[in-house]
């Protein structure tokens, strides 16, 4: 058996798998946030809190093939969000909330270390974050014995050693290397060694294991950031695949045959699986984007009813166009002052129309990022949709519809922890490769084709949302500066400043990957 576990942003999800594949036991937890601007910091105690949790309901809850899970657990996986910056003592205690990917204070140190290093560095890579921390935190920098992301710090707390997940060298630039560390002047002894996905970390230590209820000496797989165990979950380990990794923000990430150079909007990395590449583009707010509608406009109704809503109103939204920037966007503009916006309203328009317009606009943005990847010379044949976004049929059909690509459903609903066994089964020697794993975990349960009835009013509406951007990118700078001169609005940054120490589906795939019931409704 195998034991998975993916730490979201605002949830974390565990599964027990047999060695063929079968979902023994499924469950989640929401995490809390930490502060007032909702999971840019976090408390790293609640992955550990859900953590104990969830090993208990899983490991403990599944009826007798569970229950003998501890004499026959052969490895544990962890993947998680990032990239996430935690400070931490000798001892692996936090000296601080983590520094969530969401989170963009880093940005004048983001200019000062791409100009150093020659090479564009986000606010939100885990340089930017420290060389921040040494700034304006220089007790806690100094006080800091490690810098650790959210799968390192927990494996790290289940083994006692302490890692850094390198996926392969072309992911030095958004993690580290030795020479960026010189040539910033930071303390290399605060970074720790480098362990690849897939790597056996070490094995749950005695003092582990009486802590989170797991049986000693298991070896603990680095499992990495959580967008790679969903490309494997979806099986985009082939040219034109494409996984949308949707939740809080969503994740563009194609396979492409060929370098598509330097884009600039997109990050160009080599893929997990030789000899191609991964293309990715990331919407800062998506889900996001509609969590903040429902919570602020249908604040009484599940997000069932907001899904049946919007697909009351008719495509197109009767010609509202929305902006989902509420975070500022990352791919293509790369614009921490961008603004969510709508366009067009009338007196004609409802509460519908505007939650299919959120929904819309959501998928303008990812064929704004699919259309940057084409324009380069990327090939996309489909998108395979992932996170609970995914459970939403409405939504489904909507990114058919505005994108033009099939959208693919696992039959499984929780890909990143079908991408986790995928990374365990490879770990112990079962499959000989992780795309031969990758491909046995994949089993799309519902494909939705675009409709070509929508084709003309989506590409006229699509004009506007691009058009829209581009006029009105310098008052969404002059408001932006406003609303942080009022304290309303920082990029990243929380008023508080860092806190010391957030459908059911069953049945059995042809892969052998199944699951038990789940309900899920969040975005």
């Amino acid at each position: 058996m195998i034991f998975v576990i993916d730490i979201g942003t605002t949830r974390v999800k565990a599964a027990l798998f047999d060695d063929r594949g079968t979902c023994l036991n499924l469950g989640a937890t929401d995490l809390s946030p930490s502060g007032q601007h909702s999971f840019r910091e976090i408390d790293a105690h609640l992955w550990l809190d859900a953590l104990r949790e969830l090993a208990r309901k899983i490991l403990g809850g599944a009826g007798r093939e569970s229950a003998r899970a501890a004499d026959v657990l052969r490895a544990i996986v962890v993947s998680g969000n990032g990239p996430t910056i935690l400070p931490i003592d000798t001892q692996g205690e936090p000296l601080a909330s983590a520094i969530t990917w969401l989170d963009r204070r880093a940005l004048h140190e983001s200019e000062e270390a791409s100009k150093a290093l020659h090479y564009p560095l986000d606010a939100a890579f885990n340089l930017p974050k420290i060389l921040w921390l040494r700034r304006h935190e220089p007790v806690l920098y100094e006080r800091a014995a490690y810098f650790v992301s959210c799968p390192e710090f927990v494996i790290g707390r289940l083994t006692g050693e302490w890692t850094t997940c390198l996926p392969n060298q072309g992911y030095t630039r958004i993690v580290w290397d030795m020479a960026a560390i010189s040539a910033l002047g930071l303390d290399a002894g605060k970074f720790p060694r480098f362990a690849r996905i897939g790597e056996v970390v070490g094995q749950v230590s005695t003092k582990a294991a009486v802590d989170f209820g797991l049986p000693a000496r298991v070896p603990v797989v680095m499992g990495g950031p959580d967008f790679f165990a969903s490309l494997l979950g979806t099986a985009t380990v082939a040219p034109g695949r494409t996984c949308d990794k949707g939740g809080t923000s969503e994740g563009i990430n194609l396979c492409s045959s060929k370098d598509a150079g330097d884009v600039g909007a997109l990050l160009v990395m080599p893929h997990l699986v030789e000899p191609y590449f991964n293309i990715s583009g990331v919407i800062s707010t998506s889900g996001a984007a509609v969590s903040w509608f429902k919570e602020n406009f249908l604040p009484s109704k599940s997000y069932k009813d907001y899904y049946a809503m919007a697909a009351t109103a008719a495509p197109g939204a009767s010609g509202l166009v929305f902006l989902p920037y509420l975070e500022g966007e990352r791919s293509p503009h790369w614009d921490p002052d961008a603004r969510g916006t709508f366009i067009g309203f009338g007196l004609h328009h409802d509460l519908a129309a505007a939650g299919r317009a959120v929904l819309e606009g959501t998928v303008f943005a990812m064929r704004e990022v699919l259309e940057v990847m084409e324009s380069a010379g990327a090939y996309v044949e489909d998108m395979r949709a992932t996170g609970l976004p995914a459970l939403s049929p409405v939504w489904n059909q909507i990114k058919a519809d505005i994108t033009g690509k099939r959208v693919m459903v696992s039959t499984f609903s929780e890909p990143e922890l079908a991408g986790c066994f995928a990374i365990g089964s490879w770990a112990l020697g079962d499959v000989p490769s992780l795309a031969e794993a990758s491909e046995q975990v994949f089993v799309p349960a519902h494909v939705f084709e675009p409709n070509p009835a929508t084709v003309g009013l989506y590409d006229e509406l699509y004009s506007i949302y691009l058009e829209s951007y581009r006029k009105l990118a310098p008052l969404f700078s002059a408001v932006a500066g406003i609303q942080r001169r009022l304290g309303l609005s920082q990029p990243g940054l929380s008023q508080s400043g860092l806190s010391q120490s957030g459908l059911s589906q069953s049945g059995l795939s042809q892969s052998g990957l199944s699951q038990p019931g789940a309900g899920e409704e969040e975005p």
